[in-house]
């Protein structure tokens, strides 16, 4: 019979040690969630610590990620590759055990947390990809997908206003297999939560549409398990399960006071702590007796095994499904892929169409989503405006019982009506992605990317593929005026490390973004697109569309045998460019027009061709509707932009009210050209 106290007061014991010996974190949420953890991980949580990528594997989400020496006890003593060593360097350079839990660095950890509410989002985004995939996958007597989504969340969760777009969701979406356990101890960093925070938490969940089991004795780790127990049974709503706990639990004089949140206990408070507790082992030594009682690798490998003859058989009798189910889960496009990315631009070049870029965007979408069954898609109760819904990908609904709603020929919902909730949708797509089996996108406005900013730089650093559609880029949109017109947002969102930011300027590279978005495994994109309707660009070629910026237009073709400067521009202001450009001719000037519909991607590509596309000798003027200040980099003589609010006004007016014509970008490459 396993000892739960000893086992418990071993993430006590550990999360003191690593604390103390980094002078740094945050030991009264592990110490006061250990029981917690017992009773999940002891008894309910379905993983194998020998193999973390399992594909039927529980998920567990810490969200008070920075209790993060909770996990990482978890993580040691349960048998995964997160030996004692790392635990001691907790904090330190390079370890694998950072501050705050990152995914990708340590076995076993789902998702990075740390910005509080977004790792509850990402268990909402996880919970509706697992419901999604066994809707898809599972047959009678064949059930391929069948696991739960767990979440250990905090008072600072509840407090994120993006806590209550997720959860309002999961509830909406009926995600029964979503178990969220609340550390509901009443005191944050600043003391006690009353009285800034006196919501009535299982109310407000009640009313989400949760299974709520409150009043838990969050110290009493068989009370937990009978209430996951009793979660586990929900066939139609989410639980939240309100733990009663203490931060700090054991130590006789920080617990139940803030100073046990975010500082080390000190060697003193240790020491009384440890007595307290009955644990009478030195510094980061557990006996082998709690090594055992926590010891999951058997089970989890007992688990996996049962699985992969469930899986053995599935494929035997549908092997095409099961071959699709691997190839989803690995993150790997179909093998076709490049063809049908060629096909969606050489018929963009075919066709020449004008129409606006967010309209090119769904054009390219209709190649994708019918070619890509994982592409899951979205938007912020603004489908008719920012176009992100295609034939193939109907609205994802769900019935009464909690069941995915399926259409006649059985196919069920790949596109997302997320309501007004941009923070939420942006997180949630996190979550997806990082679960596996779909490629998440949504769509909003892109003045309101500031909703989304925290969940987008996250992908980022997570390296997930997330693809978010930005629409009304500009000035351009016109009469609803500054609160909705983008200046500043796609120079903004160019400087967040690890994504690319695309603003085509017509349909061929529209569609060249969403190929590039498509197979960056490991990395996040935003597509910045135009309300106005936009002139396709006649190009000669296409392949150097993908490398971020290419010579659009050559001074010849103006009948111009001299170079005298490069115009730079992207999006709506390419035809602008090229506008320019053929005024400048009469002024005999010759000018080359290069599109950089992204400049995250031009700036990685070769030494060599940033040369070719930008010469050192020639000055660089560039053009774009928004924030001059990132265009100084180039070395640019002069930049055609906007660095105030807009106006309210119909786009034509403020094209001339703000200098976007055609007169004052030849103008002032004129006067660029004369102070050389």
């Amino acid at each position: 019979m396993a000892n739960t106290q000893q086992m418990a007061n071993a993430i006590r014991a550990l999360a003191m040690d690593a604390v103390q010996q980094a002078n740094s974190g945050h030991p009264g949420a592990p110490m006061g969630m250990a029981d917690m953890a017992v009773a999940l991980w002891g008894e309910h949580l379905q993983h194998n610590p020998q193999n973390p990528h399992w594909a039927n594997r529980d998920r567990f989400v810490l969200s008070n990620g920075h209790g993060s020496m909770l996990i990482y006890a978890l993580l040691h003593l349960t048998g995964y590759d997160l030996p004692i060593g790392e635990l001691k360097n907790f904090r330190q350079l390079h370890s694998k055990t950072a501050g705050h839990p990152e995914v990708g660095i340590t076995p076993g950890v789902e998702t990075t947390t740390g910005p509080l509410g977004q790792g509850v989002t990402n268990a909402v985004g996880m919970a509706l990809a697992e419901k999604l995939l066994a809707a898809e996958f599972n047959k009678p007597g064949h059930t391929l997908v069948d696991h739960h989504t767990y979440v250990f969340l905090g008072d600072g969760c509840m407090m994120e206003g993006i806590s209550h777009e997720a959860c309002a969701l999961a509830g909406a979406w009926k995600l029964n297999k979503l178990i969220a356990l609340y550390d509901d101890n009443g005191i944050s960093i600043d003391g006690q939560v009353a009285p800034g925070f006196i919501d009535n938490t299982p109310q407000r969940f009640a009313a989400y549409g949760w299974n709520v089991i409150d009043a838990v004795d969050g110290h009493d780790a068989e009370a937990v398990s009978k209430a996951i127990a009793a979660a586990k049974h929900s066939a139609d709503k989410p639980t939240l399960i309100v733990c009663k706990t203490s931060i700090g639990k054991g130590s006789p004089n920080r617990a139940n006071t803030a100073k046990a949140h975010g500082e080390p206990l000190g060697a003193e408070e240790i020491k009384l702590t440890r007595e307290a507790l009955g644990w009478t082992y030195g510094p980061f030594e557990i006996p082998q007796s709690v090594y055992k009682d926590w010891d999951a690798k058997a089970t989890g490998k007992k688990a996996e095994a049962a699985w992969d003859k469930t899986f053995a058989a599935y494929a035997k009798k549908f092997p095409e499904l099961a071959s699709e189910f691997t190839r989803r889960m690995k993150g790997e496009l179909p093998k076709n892929f490049h063809q049908i990315a060629v096909d969606a631009a050489v018929s963009a070049h075919t066709k020449a169409e004008t129409v606006a870029s967010r309209k090119a965007s769904q054009i390219a979408l209709e190649y994708f989503t019918a070619a890509l069954p994982e592409m899951l898609g979205g938007s912020a109760d603004l489908t008719g405006s920012n176009l992100t819904n295609t034939k193939s990908t109907p609205n994802l609904r769900v019935n009464l019982a909690g069941d995915v709603v399926k259409t006649e020929d059985g196919k069920t919902g790949r596109h997302i009506n997320y309501g007004v909730r941009e923070f939420g949708m942006a997180a949630i797509m996190n979550g997806v992605a990082l679960h596996g089996g779909y490629i998440p996108y949504g769509g909003t406005f892109l003045t309101f990317s500031d909703y989304s900013r925290n969940a987008i730089r996250m992908a980022a650093l997570m390296k997930q593929r997330v693809v978010h559609v930005f629409t009304h880029d500009s000035i351009g949109l016109g009469e609803d005026g500054p609160t909705h017109q983008s200046i500043e947002h796609v120079a903004s969102l160019r400087l967040i490390p690890g994504l690319d930011v695309w603003r085509p300027g017509d349909t061929a590279e529209t569609a060249v973004a969403w190929a590039v978005a498509l197979q960056n495994q490991n990395r996040p994109s935003a597509l910045c697109l135009s309300r106005q309707n936009l002139a396709y660009a006649p190009k000669r070629d296409l392949s150097d569309i993908s490398k971020g910026a290419y010579v659009l237009a050559e001074p010849s073709e103006v009948g111009m045998n001299k170079t005298h400067a490069v115009l730079i521009a992207t999006g709506s202001e390419v035809q602008l460019a090229l506008a320019a450009q053929k005024l400048l001719a009469e002024r005999k000037i010759g000018v080359r027009v290069v599109s950089m519909p992204s400049t995250n991607v031009f700036d990685r590509q070769s030494a060599m061709y940033k040369q070719l596309v930008l010469p050192a000798n020639l000055p660089r003027i560039a053009v774009e509707m928004g924030s001059t200040d990132g265009w100084w980099k180039y070395g640019c003589a002069a930049v055609v932009g906007i660095d105030t609010y807009g106006e309210s006004a119909p786009a034509p007016v403020l094209f001339k009210h703000f200098g976007f014509t055609a007169e004052n970008v030849a103008d002032t490459v004129h006067a660029a050209l004369l102070k050389q």
